[in-house]
């Protein structure tokens, strides 16, 4: 019998002996499973359930029962109300520092649900080292949160060894939950980079099991489809992305974590906007904003407002931009709002992004550079490589019509783009962008200046989203189709760890690819095995 099994077993004695009229012999029972239940299971609403039967004296007296609603309620809409049961855990007498650090957790997870991502550090900071647990499951919850604090500061590609290098145990294989929060975690990192090809490739797995084992509509299930509708929308498949959130939106705006939440409309808005749906494009950024003010999220609100002002930038329209800007600018004003460095950060760099939006829908392309250049270096200090690539592009936007040269910082954005697999960046930044930077680099390219054909693809499918826009090896005798592959993602910049993981495969067996690589392409490095499979028409670019 596996362990959930077991669990789902005692659990079912437990409620048999309620309604026998066995109390105490429930509520022991209960005490049995819940725990484990809900961290190998995620079987929160089993917990929520026993929580509303059982009177608060006897929760006080069951240290795992009382655990397990705190996690329930951390990792919800009600993480509040987590607070007041970790109070009540922390108050009893036998508290070790393993229990702290336990509760550390608890807390720090429901600042997240919060967006509070300055108190989550503060939570998570004394323990980020030398962790005082030995449950496995706990062990690899720590794990997933020095991830994600690991990408709040801006290194994603560290965030996934940080991950990785949590202890194995029989809950990561099969279908474990907790395991599938590691997925999840990894997929935000990929998705911050813009790396959408990795995302798609990493996340659709882990979404079909999620949903066989949770259900299409339970709140991890609705969090990993928003994060995966969104590189989809990216990668240029707009139907596919809005199948996968039909019907989820109400989920995410309850229970889904804020970035889950602002992923989902937004990703929702754009496919309205481009399909010509505006009107039902503003509801959509109106009820992220709606969100924002019903689960006291300002940073929600903000970035609602935000993307208001692209797309009435998107139709030239000054005054109202302008209006959306003061609202931005009224909300950071307040007081109330958090003041912490790291919340801060991500609101100035809404605000800079607006405000460049703004400045082009009046025509003003000077004012329009200071807000896209603070945005630019921002976005590069933080590896948020699908934003860096939006503004680098509009900032070359913006010097051109001031009547600089800004071919270098185009070609860097389009380069970025079509190594991403990013089919949409330019043509959800503005559309005057998608026109002037498909023109300029197919002209350039036509007049012999050795600028590639191939990095005018993403400007193409801007236009034609439907259109993939990849690099990809061509069948040779001499690579075996795993050479093959291996050399795909090494033209795409990737470390042996990133293959390994995009592969499903140990490092050590991408080495052993690479070892093979290097040999039969008489290659020294990394760049010239590229080079050389381009050379020997082992590689290309489709168009």
């Amino acid at each position: 019998m596996t362990p959930d099994q077991f669990h789902g077993f005692v659990e079912a004695a437990a409620r048999h002996a309620l309604t026998s009229g066995d109390a105490e012999k429930a509520y022991e029972l209960a005490e049995r499973s819940l725990y484990e239940s809900l961290m190998a299971r995620g079987r929160q609403g089993a917990v929520l359930e026993w929580l509303a039967r059982l009177p608060a004296a006897e929760v006080d007296r069951r240290p795992r029962l009382l655990l397990a609603a705190a996690w329930t309620l951390a990792l919800s809409e009600r993480h509040d109300e987590a607070s007041r049961l970790v109070e009540r855990i922390l108050a009893q007498s036998d508290v070790d520092d393993a229990l702290r650090c336990e509760c550390a957790l608890i807390l720090s997870g429901a600042a997240v649900y919060a967006d509070e991502p300055d108190r989550f550090a503060e939570l998570h900071d004394p323990w980020s080292r030398d962790p005082p647990l030995r449950d496995p499951m706990l062990l690899q919850v720590h794990a997933n949160r020095s991830a994600f604090r690991t990408l709040l500061e801006g290194e994603p590609a560290l965030a996934r060894l940080r991950q990785q290098q949590a202890p194995r145990s029989e809950f990561e294989s099969g279908l474990g939950y907790i395991s599938r929060w590691g997925d999840f975690v990894i997929g935000l990192t990929y998705l911050w980079e813009g790396q959408v090809l990795l995302v798609e490739k990493l996340l659709r797995p882990t979404l079909a099991r999620a949903e066989v084992d949770l259900g299409r509509r339970s709140p991890f299930a609705c969090m990993l489809a928003s994060l995966l509708a969104a590189a989809l929308w990216e990668r240029g498949l707009p139907d596919e992305a809005a199948a996968l959130l039909a019907n989820r939106l109400d989920v995410l705006e309850r229970s889904g974590l804020p970035e889950t939440v602002l992923l989902g409309f937004r990703t929702m808005a754009r496919i309205a906007g481009a399909e010509g749906a505006e009107s039902r494009a503003f509801e959509l950024l109106g009820a992220l904003e709606a969100v924002g003010v019903a689960r006291r999220l300002p940073r929600l609100r903000i970035a609602g407002l935000a993307d208001q002002v692209r797309l009435h930038s998107h139709r030239f329209r000054p005054e109202t931009c302008r209006d959306l800007c003061e609202r931005i600018d009224a909300l950071l004003a307040d007081p109330a709002l958090p003041q912490g460095r790291l919340w801060r950060r991500n609101a100035a760099l809404l605000r800079d992004v607006a405000q460049g939006h703004a400045a082009i829908a009046a025509r003003e392309w000077r004012r329009a550079v200071e807000p896209l250049t603070r945005g630019v270096a921002l976005a590069r200090e933080l590896k948020l490589g699908r934003l860096q690539i939006e503004l680098t592009g509009l900032l070359a936007l913006a010097l051109d019509r001031c009547g600089e040269k800004s071919l270098g910082l185009l070609r860097e954005a389009a380069d970025l783009a079509r190594a991403y697999g990013l089919q949409r960046v330019f043509a959800d930044a503005h559309p005057a962008l998608g026109d002037w930077a498909h023109q300029t680099l197919a002209g350039v390219a036509d007049a012999g200046t050795g600028l590639p054909g191939a990095l005018a693809a993403p400007m193409r499918a801007a236009q034609l989203p439907r259109e993939a826009a990849k690099t990809r090896s061509t069948p040779s005798m001499a690579l075996t189709p795993k050479e093959r592959e291996v050399l795909e993602l090494v033209a795409r910049n990737l470390s042996n760890k990133e293959i390994g993981l995009a592969m499903q495969v140990g490092e050590e067996t991408i080495k052993w690819h690479m070892k093979n690589l290097f040999a039969k392409l008489d290659a020294g490095t990394r760049k010239q095995v590229v080079s050389r499979a381009r050379i020997l028409g082992m590689l290309e670019s489709e168009p």
